[in-house]
This record gives structure tokens, sequence and C-alpha cells, in this order.
């Protein structure tokens, strides 16, 4: 029997990037909407409800997987992975607000996680790292790859697979490598586990791969007509896909034998449960089941309503190739069978192009979509192993072309200080760089709105407070702050398509070096988020048993709320607001002392903001500016080895550090000379090769403004 409908699950108000379904009765998602939902079957019926909603995390969560029951948790736990960084693992026995264990560890983005049977944790990230859980403790890291991990798959207690945008995958045993397989041409997103084979890839390049777990390729799977995202193995061992196409594949014996094609522009990722049925998640938030189970299927109503919507897309011509209506024949030419299922086939019927596919379980051709003429989905753009819609060619007079990395959905300035801050051009132009962004891509908006704005200035230290409340609504205007890409707005009958990586108004961008004649402030920020995040660790930090004494006092907290308040009032001027005291930066720089370096990055930001809006505090007592500094330079760990590269994390805090040195020194502040020189020295101490473009930049900063 075909596979056809069995379930919608709609409850994520955006995109769906993980799923897993470790039983008949059980499906855990995991959304962009900050979210985790834990569905549970409902009683002798085929629909499912969600039983939990679990607050992952304030940003995006890419990642989830399910660790068995336990004594303490008879229902077992759900763990997820998301972009701050951070692990969470929560019981669905008796689930809570607060994760049962935080795992740290990670410096950037968690987007791949697996299980072993006897509940060890593998976790992958945009670090280039995997790191391998035991007990809910770090037991090693896997250091290899030269990009992102973007999948990893546990064999067994001791062996792991993990998959990178360096096209690589690589066998561990525990902490040593003992393979490493090459031949894919792009990268590699997801593995699988074929029992008495080997194991399955996937990549960017479009094919899957069978392998021997010596090396070498038993076959090549080749029907997708872009990425290729998740993979996943049916009881029978057929292999499930998902990728960028809209569609999942059944492959049998080598061959596509059914094609399910999604109402949406991503699938994200698959999964299959005990039964056989197929579990998949996708760009327009919505979490679907298919069954070959006859028995199992929706109602005949909600299968015509599915299969209306899928017809009812708008295909971009870019996605099925070129059209030229006057050769392509008519209705008629749907009367001829297809060869192999998933064909593709464009008709004209009056005024329009429609694509059908060729549909082996029904034998027939399956409307699929509109094919329209307009800006539309091509292939992502992989730089640095991470993806974009474009990446344009920067040309500036004497120097190789430049690559400038873009997302449709991402706010212009925080791309163009990317860009100028990592290529060391000066920060004045990037005006220019905003409006050539924006004439290259006129008339594509994805899902970004106004309230998106990314402080230009301090891009890499963008905070988001957890939210408040279910969001079952609308689409959020979330924007990835790794990415961007791939934020979409669908409704039931179009999908908002990814715009071209090569429109056709976009030309090579010339930029001029101009000296800089005067120095700016580092005051930029966004506040809500950034008191969010100080809050949101303490809470942590607080729950803790290991942590809990370091938790902020409540004359801390209330200082800081002092320290927001004036924030918010020089910076828009509402509800004035009296100016910090001594007192109020004493508590700073006792959190400062106490608290991990892993916690510091928003409170050193907000110290940067004190340090450029209330100069006249450290004036009027004498060594609080020095005590201040004192206390910076211990969070960022200045008196470590300066060895590169800089841990990510340290990397962070430093540039933030160096910040603000650069706002003290601002027109119309005395500062004592014996303490300027101290200062200096303290600069002294980093070797130059060690600096990234963005220290290098508020370095020079305070260089300029000292002389």
């Amino acid at each position: 029997m075909p596979y056809k409908l069995s379930a919608t699950l709609k409850a994520h108000s955006s995109d769906v990037r993980a799923v897993k379904s470790p039983t008949n009765d059980l499906v855990l998602s995991a959304s962009r909407d900050t979210t985790a939902i834990s569905w549970q079957r409902q009683s002798q019926t085929i629909n499912f409800s969600p039983e939990t909603v679990l607050r992952a995390s304030s940003r995006y969560v890419n990642a989830v997987a399910y660790l068995p029951p336990t004594p303490e948790s008879p229902k077992g736990y759900a763990v997820t992975g998301s972009q701050d960084s951070i692990i969470n693992v929560f019981s669905l026995s008796n689930p809570r607000d607060d994760p049962d264990f935080t795992l740290l560890g990670h410096s950037e983005n968690v987007c791949a996680l697996d299980v072993t049977p006897g509940g060890v944790i593998i976790s992958g990230s945009w670090d280039r790292t995997a790191k391998v859980w035991k007990n809910f403790d770090l037991a090693y890291e896997l250091k290899g790859h030269e990009q992102s991990v973007w999948a990893v798959l546990a064999i067994d207690e001791e062996q792991v697979l993990t998959a990178s945008a360096d096209k690589t995958i690589k066998l561990w045993m525990r902490h040593k490598v003992l393979h490493t397989f090459t031949g894919h041409q792009d990268a590699v997103r997801g593995l699988a586990l074929i029992p008495d084979l080997g194991f399955a890839s996937c990549s960017n390049d479009s094919e899957i791969r069978v392998w021997t777990f010596g090396g070498d390729v038993i076959y090549s799977l080749s029907g997708h007509t872009s990425f290729v995202y998740s993979l996943s193995v049916l009881p029978n061992g057929d292999i499930v896909s998902g990728g960028e196409d809209r569609s999942v594949r059944v492959w049998k014996d080598g061959e596509c034998s059914q094609v399910l094609v999604h109402p949406a522009i991503s699938v994200w990722t698959v999964s299959t449960m005990p039964n056989g049925d197929i579990v998949t998640g996708s760009s327009d938030g919505v979490v679907r089941i298919f069954s070959e189970s006859e028995e199992r299927w929706t109602s005949a109503a909600e299968l015509k309503e599915y299969n209306d919507q899928v017809a009812n897309q708008a295909l971009p011509s870019q996605q099925v190739g070129d059209v030229k209506k006057s050769d392509l024949p008519g209705l008629e030419a749907l009367e001829t069978l297809g060869k192999k299922p998933g064909e593709v086939k464009m008709v004209r019927n009056g005024d329009k192009v429609e694509a059908h596919q060729w549909d082996a379980g029904s034998y027939s051709w399956q409307k699929v979509g509109d094919v329209v003429d307009a800006v539309g989905q091509n292939r992502k753009q992989l730089y640095q192993g991470k993806e974009y819609d474009y990446v344009f060619d920067v040309e500036i007079e004497g120097r190789p072309p430049l690559k400038l990395p873009y997302n449709a959905s991402e706010n212009p300035f925080a791309a163009a200080q990317r860009f100028l801050e990592s290529n060391d051009l000066p920060m004045h132009q990037i005006d220019e760089v905003v409006d050539f962004i924006q004439k290259s891509t006129s008339g594509v908006n994805i899902g970004s709105g106004s309230e998106e704005y990314v402080d230009p200035y301090t891009g890499a230290s963008r905070y988001r407070s957890g939210p408040t409340s279910a969001q079952t609504g609308p689409s959020s205007t979330f924007v990835d702050p790794f990415t961007g890409h791939s934020r979409y707005t669908a409704s039931s009958n179009t999908a908002a398509a990814p715009p071209s990586s090569n429109p056709p108004s976009s030309q090579p961008i010339a930029l001029k070096l101009i000296p800089m004649k005067n120095a700016s402030l580092f005051k930029q920020a966004t506040l809500a988020p950034m008191r969010g995040k100080i809050f949101q660790f303490d809470e942590q930090i607080k729950n803790e048993i290991s942590t809990s004494s370091l938790a902020m006092y409540p004359e801390e907290s209330r200082s800081f709320e002092v320290v927001f308040a004036y924030m918010q009032y020089v910076l828009d001027g509402t509800s004035q607001s009296p100016p910090p005291s001594s007192a109020d930066i004493e508590s700073m720089i006792h959190v400062m002392e106490r608290w991990p370096s892993t916690y510091l990055l928003p409170v050193l930001d907000v110290s940067r903001l004190i340090v450029a809006f209330c100069p006249s505090v450290f004036q009027s007592t004498p060594d609080l500016r020095s005590k201040f500094f004192d206390a910076l330079f211990k969070a960022a760990e200045w008196d470590l080895p300066w060895t590169a590269p800089l841990p990510k994390e340290r990397e962070r805090n430093v540039m933030i550090v160096l910040r603000a040195l650069a706002n003290i020194f601002q027109d119309g502040v005395d500062i004592d000379a014996t303490w300027t020189a101290q200062v200096l020295k303290s600069i002294e101490q980093i070797p130059y090769d060690v600096l990234v473009k963005s220290q290098r930049l508020a370095v020079a900063t305070v260089l300029f403004k000292y002389i």
C-alpha cells in the first residue's frame, strides 16, 4: 500500500527543525518558535495531541532526542539543543518549566543530537565539535572537523559517527578517529544506521550514499533536486529522506518507491515509528504522520484537503527548470503513464503552467503546483559551513574579491556590520553596504520585521528573553542570529520561496577605503533581550545545586533593574529614571567576580553601556573605575595565556571588554594618566595575531581616541 497522510499535528508557530518518534504513541518535535512539544496519541485513535510544551530555550530549538525511561522518569526524557549552545533535558513523567538537567560546554548552536540505548547523549554543534555526555556530565570531546558538525549518530556505547559541513564523515572510537569517509561534494547533513550493512548519509549535494563501516560506498540514491536534510530507516530496512525540494522520498532496494510532496518549502526532518509510519517536520511549522496502513489513514475529506494544499502551491520556475510555455504539451500529455515515482511533467492548462508528479501508489499523475515566473527557490549558498540565501562578490581596489553573505530574513545592518568587521573595513561604510543589499534584494521579504533590528556594532551580542506564554498564534518574527536563513511565512495555499542567490539586479559592489576621521563609541544596544538573558542566567545559576550560592542577591537584582531603567531612558527618552549609583556599580562588580565566565557576556555588554552613558559615576567615587575594569579584565580571563585561537566564549568576552575600554575614552571625561598607562599595558599583553578582526577594531578605536 502507498503511504498517505495519517495525522496533522499543529501547535508550533515556526519551522519544525527536528522530530523523534521512539514509540507508536509518542512524537517529540523541536521548533524555531523556541519550544519542543511532546505529542501523545489519543487512546484508540490515529490522532495526537500536545501533552507537554517544553520551554526549551529563548532562541531557536534545532535538535531533539529521546532518553529511555528510568526509575526516576518512567516516561523517559526529552533532550533539546538550541542556538544558545545549551542542551536541556526534561523529564516527560513530571515536566516542569525548568529542565531537570542542563549540559553546558558548546560555544555555538547545537544542531544535532543522538542517544545510545544506554542513555549516553551525543551532540553536534557549529563550534566544529561533537561532545559525548554520560550521566549528564561531559565525558569527552570529538575534535577534528574543520567546519560545523551537522549530524551525529550513535552506533553503540563507544562508537559514534559525525557528519560535517567540511564534506566528511568521521567514525570515532571514544575520542579517537578510526576512519574518515570522503565522497560527498557538499555539506553532509544527515546520518542513519542500516542494520547488518552500515550507514546512510545525505548531503547538500542532493545525494544519499550507503556506506560500509570500512569506507566503501555500496550504492548512491539520486532523485532529490536540492539539499537533502534528514534520513531515517524503516523497520523493513527501507530508507526515508527529506529535503529542500518539498519532498519526502521512500527508497526500496536502491530505487525511489514513493514521493510525498509537502505544502511547504523545506522538509527539515524525518523520523520513523516502530509500526512503519513516517513522521516529518517542515518549514510551515507542521508535524505530519504518513502511514501505509489504510486503517491509520486520515479521513477522505482531510486527504482531499491536503492534496489540494499541495496542488495549489506556487512553484518558482527555477525549482523545476526553464519553462517555455509554447513548447509545453497540453493536459492530454497526462494520459501517458509515468516512468518512475517522482517524475515531474509540466503541462499547459489554458494560460497556466502546471507541474504534475507521477504517483506510483495510485498509478496516476498528481498535480503538485502551478509554475510561476518569480524570484524563487534556488539552492542556498554555503559559506564557511553555514547556509545563506545570497553570497555577493565585493570588489575593493587592490584586493581580491570579498564575499558578503546575506539571508533574506536578516536585518541588512547586521549583515553589513558582520561583513565590515570580518574584513577589517571601516564601519562608516555600513550605510553604503546596506544600500547595496537592499537594492540587490528589492522585492524579497521573508518574514522579517522592523522589530528585528540588530545592533550594527554588537551583532555578536544578540540576546532573546524567554517567552512567557505558549506561542500558538501566527508565525513569530524571530530571525536566526546565526544564519537567519530559511525564515518562511507559508499559508495553506502558497509557500513563500527563498530568493535566488543570483538576482538579476545584483552586481558586484565596489567600496572605496576612506580613512576614518572621527572615532565612534560602541553605544548601540537592544536592552530587553539583554536584560532577559541576564535574569534567565541568574535563574539557571540559582536552580543548579553546584552554583546556587553564586546567584544574585535581591539588592544586586535591584541594581541591575536601576541600570536597565536608566539605559532605556537615555536610549529612547521615555520614563525618566535616575542614573545608577556607585552602590549599583559595586553590585555589578560583585556579580562579575562571582559568576562563571559562561554566563558573563550579557553582564559585560551592559557594562559597556554603563561606561558609555554614565561616565560621571566613575568620577564621583575614587578608584571605582579601576575596580570596575579590574572585574572586566578578570571576567575576560586576561591573565590566562593568549594562545590562538581563543575559545569562542573568551573571544566574545574580550571583544566586549575592549569595546568598554573604547567607550571610556570620550570627550569631556577626565581620565587619570596613570590608569590610562595601566590600560595600555594590559592591551599590550595580547599578541596581535591572536586578535580577530572585531577585536582589532576595538583596539584601534582605543588607540585612536587616546592619541
